[in-house]
């Protein structure tokens, strides 16, 4: 006998128009006594509205960023007093640590859900799964999270599990074929009375303490085959997650570290599909489990044991440039392209040229040379002048070129920015080079100097070197490294002939920029400092 009931807010205390952040259920959903509805949030605290009755949802009429008082009717619920006090007996006769299956209580009878047709639930990015089992046959009589089928990624292997128990009627597919999310996979005839509803997983008894995490919800299947584990919980951070009581039950119950989910809500709050994207993406090899929360760290030694010590302190460029390097290195991909440019002719040139550059008080480096090439290189490859976005899905062209230098300071490193170098003819670029590297030793370089770069140059060519790996510059895609040049002996065809050739490394993310365009780009340079008429030309 069925009996719908008004879902009012209970006593809030003090708290008037008070907001929802997260609505934990949609109509239709089953729901047990005391399971949360929505999750509101005042200024001190967030926590959940709970269902006052085992039953189904039958409407909403509140979403997130409304706000409600006590007392406020939030929806209705309809209440299967039948159903729930079957469900009451079979929890109360099921003993805790038992994992069989509570059975129907006495006079209880199996109710015909009526004929469903079991589907392909939602498989995240993976498309044309192959199925390489089929564990049901016609006239099978299947549970609730009992495997109807296996498919298998090339990342791991995985069961869709039965959302609803009954017999099977018929099987509409067979091994080897292909499906996709949403695709049918048998007509089943349901019984109704072990619809899955959270006043049947709260039926459930407790696993063994020894028992393994338990698998996520059945519309996010866990790859049953796939060597993952889910990070050891952290009290101290798990207490400083942004989630309410229902998310942090949720996480508990998965063994998940909120600490390394990234959520979705606002202000960055975690939800319970933050939380089940974050299992999902471990289990199916789309992302690394975590170790943890960090990198293992390095051997500690005490250095004084072996003699005498002096310890200095970073600079302030060191504290602050260190880490930025460090997370450039392990979030970007780092590939580095090695290629040879002759400057024979462009380094002549620059001799003729500087004499009558200092008498105009600029220092004509080969570096402003590297510079104006590395522009009509960007503008030939737009890509590495580009970033990718945040959420990792889309490219940022930029239509501007500014050029970040690295600069030797005593204090450490620094990348002083040449703004619109696209703008600017090699004089112009040379002559705020010398202003920006006097700055930066003085130390007297301000924040706008140091900001905007879309692509860096790091020169080491007045030091010495042959070659070197340097760091992207998050959130650039690329950075040039320069080392010395040297005379090399080059065949021109018919003999061996003295070039002076410069080395080029060019280091670059690799989810942006592949290998075929980083030779193209290092070639597309070499051929630009090959060019010295085309460098030295005005702009227009």
């Amino acid at each position: 006998m069925a009996n719908t009931i008004d879902i009012v807010v209970p006593d809030l205390g003090d708290f008037e128009n008070v907001e929802i952040i997260e609505v934990l259920v949609a109509p239709g959903d089953g729901v047990a006594r005391e399971d949360g509805l929505i999750t509101l949030e005042t200024d001190k605290a967030s926590f959940d509205v709970p269902a006052p009755e085992s039953g189904v949802v039958e409407s909403l009429t509140v979403g997130p960023g409304d706000s409600v008082s006590t007392g406020d009717v939030i929806g209705k619920l309809t209440v299967m007093a039948s159903d729930t006090a079957a469900v009451e007996s079979a929890i109360a006769e099921t003993p805790r640590g038992d994992t069989t299956t509570p059975a129907t209580p006495e006079g209880a009878q199996e109710k015909s859900g009526g004929k469903q047709t079991l589907v392909v639930p939602d498989l995240g990015d993976f498309d044309e799964v192959e199925i390489i089992e089929v564990h049901i046959a016609a006239g099978d009589k299947v549970e609730v999270e009992d495997p109807l089928i296996t498919l298998e990624t090339d990342k791991a292997a995985m069961d869709v599990p039965a959302v609803v128990a009954g017999t099977i009627e018929s099987v509409m597919i067979k091994v080897g074929e292909k499906v996709s999310a949403g695709a049918a996979l048998a007509i089943i005839d349901a019984v109704a009375a072990d619809v899955p509803t959270k006043a049947t997983e709260a039926a459930k008894p407790e696993a063994p303490a020894q028992a393994t995490a338990p698998s996520p919800a059945p519309d996010r299947p866990a790859a049953t085959r796939a060597s993952t584990a889910l990070p050891k919980i952290e009290e101290a951070g798990f207490s400083k997650a942004h989630a309410s009581p229902s998310v942090r039950k949720l996480a508990r119950e998965l063994g998940v570290n909120l600490v390394q989910v990234k959520g979705s809500g606002a202000k960055n709050r975690i939800r319970h599909d933050d939380v089940k994207a974050f299992v999902k993406a471990i289990l199916t090899g789309q992302t690394a489990a975590p170790t943890g929360g960090g990198l293992p760290r390095t051997h500690s030694v005490d250095f004084e044991k072996f003699g005498e010590v002096d310890i200095q302190p970073l600079t302030r460029i060191q504290k602050i440039s260190g880490p930025r390097l460090q997370a450039s290195w392990i979030n970007l991909p780092h590939v580095t392209q090695h290629d040879l440019a002759d400057i024979t002719e462009l380094e002549a040139r620059r001799q003729k040229l500087k004499g009558p550059a200092k008498q105009r008080g600029i220092g004509l480096t080969p570096l402003a040379f590297v510079m104006k090439a590395c522009v009509a290189a960007l503008e030939e490859y737009p890509r590495v002048n580009s970033s990718l976005s945040e959420d990792g899905l889309s490219l940022v062209y930029k239509k501007y070129c500014h050029l970040g230098f690295a600069a030797d300071t005593d204090q450490g490193l620094v990348v002083p920015v040449i703004r619109d170098a696209d703008q600017k003819d090699v004089y112009e670029i040379a002559k705020e080079l010398g202003e920006l590297s006097a700055l930066a030793r003085d130390g007297k370089l301000k924040a706008d100097h140091l900001q905007g770069a879309t692509f860096t140059i790091s020169s080491l060519g007045g030091i010495g070197g042959t070659a070197f790996t340097p760091i992207v510059n998050a959130p650039e895609v690329a950075i040039l490294g320069v080392s010395r040049s040297s005379m090399q002996p080059v065949w021109n065809g018919s003999e061996f002939e003295p070039r002076l050739m410069l080395p080029l490394s060019l280091s670059y993310d690799h989810r942006v920029v592949d290998g075929a365009q980083a030779v193209r780009f290092t070639t597309f340079l070499g051929q630009q400092l090959a060019d010295v008429d085309s460098l030295l030309q005005a702009i227009p």
